[in-house]
């Protein structure tokens, strides 16, 4: 495969840069920095940014298919969003009893239901969970996974196998994964990273069914054979946290990456300028599209 250098497209000095989301309506990028709260859209034809700041911290993005705007999680649960006005809407707050956890990275699959995991705010305590938002507002807990940070998801091009890190002990996992009715079956451990590969964050699926998968502490992005988790190539980044990826553009062969300055030390940022950015680089690879929320 064509991978073109990467790129920053914007120095946003993110503290923690996350939640790639292409929108094919708006032509543009949808992305965020979790702890300072901000929802950022970048749009790579004529070069505009936009921000909105956002009363809660705010780490996963999917369009509405039926309703104007946007679907975020915000630390507490599922909102919706119309950037347009800036109104924000409660959908659902489904772990009132752990109050040491936010959400952090999540999507939609192909049938609309929006996936977010929850973690402990300290990276620490195994009280993560995944929730399962239906098109009706019903929010499920889909799987109480123990685990201390959730990242991911993302699906296999069947749409029957769906893969989710538990970043903090760095193991992908696969579960079977039922499209009509949402539910998975038990895990099986996937793939297994070493200290020297940094931790699983964010990933997504290429139209072939690879896996593209952002390492955290890893300063690359990998890129695997969905079936045997073989690795098919590894792109550097300049900087050490990597935290997200996903394809975007007219054609969906642009691959963009986000990153974070959360976690280094002054010295490392001296040396890292480009950390909290988002990149953009050119390949041969097709993405799919992302998957728009039913509600």
């Amino acid at each position: 495969m064509r991978l073109g250098a990467p790129r920053p497209v914007w120095e946003a000095g993110a503290t923690l840069g996350e939640g790639l989301c292409w929108s094919a309506r708006d032509a543009a990028l949808w992305w965020v920095d979790i702890l300072e709260r901000k929802l950022f859209r970048y749009r790579p034809h004529d070069g505009e940014r936009r921000i909105w700041s956002l009363p809660d911290t705010v780490s996963a993005v999917a369009e509405r298919r039926r309703g104007t705007g946007l679907v975020l999680t915000l630390r507490r649960g599922y909102a919706f969003f119309d950037p347009k006005s800036g109104a924000l809407e409660t959908i659902a707050e489904p772990e009132p009893e752990r109050s040491g956890n936010r959400f952090n990275d999540g999507k939609c699959d192909a049938q609309g239901r929006f996936w977010g995991g929850t973690m402990d705010f300290g990276c620490e305590a195994p009280t993560g969970a995944w929730y399962r938002l239906g098109a009706d507002g019903r929010c499920v807990r889909a799987l109480d996974a123990q685990w201390p940070v959730t990242n991911g998801p993302t699906w296999s091009l069947d749409g029957r196998t769906m893969f989710a890190n538990d970043t903090a002990r760095r193991v992908v996992y696969a579960f079977p994964f039922e499209p009509d009715t949402g539910t998975l079956g038990a895990a099986r451990e996937f793939l297994r990273f070493t200290e020297a590969d940094g931790y699983p964050d964010g990933m997504t699926t290429d139209a072939e069914g690879r896996l593209w998968i952002a390492h955290w502490g890893g300063a690359c992005v990998s890129c695997h054979d969905a079936g045997s988790g073989a690795e098919l190539a590894r792109l550097p980044l300049p900087t050490d946290h990597i935290t997200n990826v996903a394809f975007g553009g007219p054609d969906l062969t642009t691959l963009f990456v986000s990153s974070a300055r959360s976690g280094l030390s002054d010295a490392q940022l001296a040396l890292q300028p480009l950390a909290g950015a988002l990149f953009a680089l050119e390949t041969d690879v097709r993405g799919l599209p992302a998957a728009p929320f039913a509600g």
